[in-house]
């Protein structure tokens, strides 16, 4: 499977909004949007995105969107995230699309974050280079409490 990073376009914003939506991922996220079915907030916060200095990417796989991948934050605190359609899950595409990030994006140290019990997305921050750092505890909106959560660094 061919995985490229490409600038979001705005074609991209309802796929990404359906993705959200997905219950199942949606816990596995654990941190997430309040409401993830407001269309207007998910609108309102995508345009601050796309205005700030985040670098944020359209993740395809054969032509086909499947997530998104981004850098955000002020420097030296820069931290990553991303997500990938979960039918698309347990294929390596994650992995490939943050590892285009990080080529495209040389700055470190850079930080990541994910619930302690999200070992897939553990996994995928592993193979990039990422190493746990410190534990935390943070609320999930999707789960409607506080959990664990890992922060990781990648370094130069």
């Amino acid at each position: 499977m061919l995985v490229v990073l490409r600038e979001v376009h705005d074609s991209d914003l309802p796929v990404f909004f359906r993705q959200l939506n997905d219950p199942e991922a949606l816990r596995m996220a654990a941190f997430t949007p309040a409401d993830p079915a407001d269309w207007d907030a998910f609108d309102a916060r995508w345009k601050r995105i796309r205005s700030s200095t985040a670098v944020t990417r359209t993740v395809l796989a054969d032509g086909d969107v499947v997530g998104s991948a981004a850098v955000y934050g002020e420097p030296g605190e820069r931290e990553v995230t991303y997500w990938v359609d979960r039918a698309y899950w347990g294929r390596g595409i994650a992995t490939a699309a943050l590892r285009g990030l990080l080529t495209e994006v040389p700055e470190r140290p850079l930080y990541a974050r994910a619930a302690a019990d999200n070992e897939g997305s553990l996994s995928v921050l592993r193979k990039c280079g990422f190493r746990p750092a410190a534990l935390a505890t943070g609320y999930a909106d999707a789960r409607g409490e506080e959990i664990d959560e890992v922060v990781l660094t990648l370094h130069g």
